[in-house]
């Protein structure tokens, strides 16, 4: 007789668990036959390389969000571990940005999520500061063209922009909820970075329009927490350009051309006098990481997505191609797509972190999103802006910037913020309807340079606790 291993044993209990949470009267009041189908056929039974001891469920798949186009966003769902009854725990979106970035790529795999990528390619161990310790984690990849996510209307890819994209992300939301009605009427929070600070704000603009006057919404959308982000081209650039001088990066010369050339610009598509201060201004940066100025600049060779001599706006982002180099080998292997249930039929190979075509072709970006924070503060929507305090890509001074000019009372005055050692973790200010964050020691990710910070952070968001001035254990 063959004695199971440690490992066939656990898979066992692991399946009995599944069977008897799906047998059990109350998850089979909640589904249809047609959606524990969809459920189960969405369901990761395990990842290529994954850790034993994985105590929480993964589910990964499409939902269409226009059927004539054939457009269908990928996402990824893990859940909370079962010992801390993830049925108890809100649902968070996550959003990354670029815009034409995965969330697979970045929010989940370097980020927030639980899982990271050894060096070789193909093995995967354990984030031990994951967000889903306290929350389900919903990673989207959005919109169609990036990541996993396709459209099967080729000029969809050349026509994409803000409108389109938050509109899509709605439509999936509502559709996916329908897959998973055990999370309607769950608290719904969406968090991300970057050009999510567009993303985020469109994304709740609609949904607090579609809830206004409903009893007991569908989508129990609660608030949003936004890091690093894209929120005012003008005040983002005046910010910007005053980092990297009080830094060093740049000579005063350069500044002076950067106030006087960008100052009305875009922030994201530079033109003429603009592009070429900004050209400059790089040339004096050196060999340094942009993303986090103190960290070891990338070495590995960038793709042409992530290329210094691309086309813009990739051009003045500087290269983090280090980042993804491992969860790019990995996911381009057959085996950990089709564990994900990826349709590589429809998406490019190979698959990935970064797509040029999306960016490149953006087509509409609204200059400030300052009016939609304004409307969402109004409706009472719990909004957290933080930033990591070494990145020169979206720096504190541009948030700051933008921030201020929503003109808000001030609750809290700025003070040190203390972690679980009672050292201090950055700095915070606490306005009527909004509060900011700086992460000391932190680049343009937060979760990837200051994760254990990150996930104190987000605590306190959930909790929506103000950081602690001092930390009393």
């Amino acid at each position: 007789m063959k004695i199971p291993t440690k490992s066939t044993f656990c898979s066992l209990i692991h399946a009995l668990s599944l069977a008897t949470f799906f047998l059990s009267p109350i998850f089979s009041k909640l589904l249809s036959k047609d959606q524990f189908q969809e459920q189960q056929r969405d369901r990761i039974i395990k990842l290529p390389g994954q850790p034993p001891n994985v105590y929480f469920h993964q589910y990964s798949g499409y939902i269409t969000v226009d059927p004539s186009a054939g457009r269908a966003l990928f996402y990824w769902l893990i859940e909370a571990p079962k010992m801390v009854r993830p049925e108890s725990k809100p649902l968070v979106l996550w959003l990354n940005g670029g815009p034409g970035c995965s969330s697979v790529a970045y929010g989940a795999s370097e980020e927030v999520g639980p899982f990271r990528v050894r060096p070789d390619g193909k093995t995967l161990y354990l984030n031990p500061y994951a967000w889903n310790k306290v929350a389900n984690l919903l990673f989207l990849d959005s919109p169609a063209g990036v990541g996993f996510s396709y459209s099967n209307t080729s000029s969809d890819l050349y026509t994409v922009g803000d409108k389109r994209t938050a509109k899509d992300a709605y439509t999936f939301v509502i559709n996916w909820l329908k897959r998973f009605p055990q999370y309607k009427h769950r608290p719904l929070y969406i968090a991300g970075e970057s050009y999510a600070g567009h993303y985020i704000p469109e994304l709740s603009q609609i949904i607090v329009q579609k809830n206004k006057g409903v009893k007991n919404p569908v989508i129990n959308f609660q608030g949003f927490l936004l890091g690093n982000p894209l929120i005012d081209d003008h005040y983002d650039n005046i910010g910007t350009h005053e980092y990297w001088w009080n830094h060093g990066l740049i000579s005063d010369s350069t500044y002076e051309e950067l106030q006087k050339s960008c100052i009305n610009d875009t922030f994201l598509f530079p033109k003429n006098e603009c592009y070429n201060a900004l050209d400059e201004a790089y040339s004096e940066f050196g060999n340094i990481n942009p993303y986090s100025i103190y960290s070891p600049p990338c070495y590995q060779t960038p793709t042409p997505a992530h290329n210094l001599n691309s086309s813009l706006p990739w051009k003045f982002r500087g290269n983090d191609e280090c980042v993804v180099m491992n969860t790019k080998i990995y996911m381009n292997l057959p085996e950990v797509q089709k564990a994900l249930h990826a349709n590589i039929t429809h998406i490019p190979h190979p698959w990935v972190t970064c797509s040029s075509v999306i960016r490149g072709n953006w087509s509409d970006s609204p200059k400030s999103m300052l009016p939609i924070f304004k409307e969402l503060i109004a409706a009472g929507i719990r909004i957290w802006v933080f930033s990591g305090d070494t990145d020169a890509v979206l720096p504190l001074t541009a948030t700051r910037y933008s921030i201020n000019e929503l003109n808000l009372s001030i609750n809290t005055n700025w003070y040190a913020w203390y972690d679980e050692h009672q050292q201090v973790g950055g700095w915070s200010q606490v306005y009527k309807g909004l509060t900011y964050v700086t992460v000391r020691g932190a680049g343009h990710e937060v979760p990837l340079t200051q994760p254990q910070l990150a996930l104190f952070l987000f605590k306190q968001f959930l909790l929506n606790q103000p950081m602690p001035a001092a930390f009393w254990p």
